[in-house]
């Protein structure tokens, strides 16, 4: 297989998706980013851009007619815990139907290669435990449940129609691009670390920290933070294996190590000389107390060795990205 074969890489305008879109291109492949832009960024986009939605199998059948498409790489999805728990139709239609959709115009076309982003939110309230893949998946909100029924969808494809397929369970992706370029950048920002600089940015007016009462060290959350860059290079690695005939696999994508929330902030400060204010507000619902990942067969298999994930990296690159993108506000 050529090292310029063409990716589709669903939800290539997203955070997440950018960095891959570019591991890609470092890898001498070429990616097709198919994207709705409801949450991506153009200017993140790496490649040709199709503009269209998931369900939309009649422009996805013109991407496979129009590209010599070797495999996918599936990105695209609704990611929201807290909405998910309100807006359930959403989560099951775009994550789950929209991936039905994808899978019927890749059999068509017979590409039979995807890397589908999973997430550790399958797993549900984990216990205080690094994660192996076999640990029950009893998810507590509808985000992790449409995850965890696409992999259940893609072990059945495996089977039935010979499809190589990885689900790559990544923890809290984090970090951005060493150059700059890419970030966190949404309309509604939901995670802990760009949430915080916005704050010490003054974009933020109400910084707060869900819940200070967990059965955690100091009572506030703890989770397994990830640098996005080596979550796009194990990606790459993951596609690099199905080109050589793997047939995939679960894995999960982490460091083993957990912060909480008040460490994360902590880790802030000192990377940038500022105290984050908050204030603490109830839980959010879906939130598990505990989540860090158990890398072990990653590593195996993968060779995942992340490179980039120490806090101070992760911090250190996120804060650049913030100060490029979002200039301290003047008041």
């Amino acid at each position: 297989m050529s090292h310029r074969s063409a990716i589709l890489v669903t939800g290539g305008a997203g955070y997440i998706g950018a960095h891959a879109c570019r591991a890609l291109i470092a890898a001498g492949y070429q990616p097709i980013v198919y994207d709705n832009l409801s949450t991506g960024q153009r200017a993140f986009v790496a490649g040709p851009l199709v503009i269209a939605d998931l369900l939309d199998k009649v422009a996805l059948a013109r991407v496979f007619a129009e590209h010599e498409i070797a495999a996918v790489m599936h990105f695209a999805a609704a990611s929201l815990v807290g909405e998910s728990m309100v807006d359930p139709q959403k989560y099951y239609l775009t994550n789950v139907a929209g991936t039905l959709a994808l899978l019927d115009v890749m059999r068509t076309a017979g590409c039979r290669r995807v890397v589908f982003s999973s997430t550790g939110a399958v797993y549900g309230q984990a216990d205080s435990k690094a994660l192996p893949e076999n640990y029950p998946c009893l998810p507590i909100n509808a985000y992790g449940a449409s995850k965890y029924m696409i992999e259940r969808m893609l072990t059945d494809y495996r089977s039935a129609y010979g499809l190589g397929a990885f689900c790559l369970r990544y923890f809290n992706a984090a970090g951005a691009d060493a150059r700059g370029d890419i970030g966190e950048l949404r309309e509604n920002e939901t995670h802990l670390i760009p949430r915080a600089m916005m704050a010490l940015q003054g974009h933020l007016a109400d910084f707060a920290v869900f819940g200070d009462d967990y059965d955690t060290p100091d009572g506030t959350a703890i989770r397994d933070y990830i640098h996005v860059s080596d979550l796009a290079s194990a990606h790459v690695t993951a596609l690099e294996l199905l080109m050589d005939g793997h047939a995939g696999g679960v894995f999960n994508l982490g460091t083993g190590s957990g912060f909480s929330v008040k460490e994360i902030l902590a880790a802030i400060a000192a990377e940038t000389g500022r105290a984050v204010p908050y204030r603490i507000k109830p839980r959010r619902p879906g939130d598990p107390a505990y989540l860090v990942a158990d890398p072990s067969a990653a590593r195996q298999v993968l060779n995942f060795r992340p490179t980039h994930s120490d806090l101070p990296t992760i911090i250190r690159s996120a804060w650049a990205w913030h100060q490029k993108t979002h200039p301290l506000k003047r008041v």
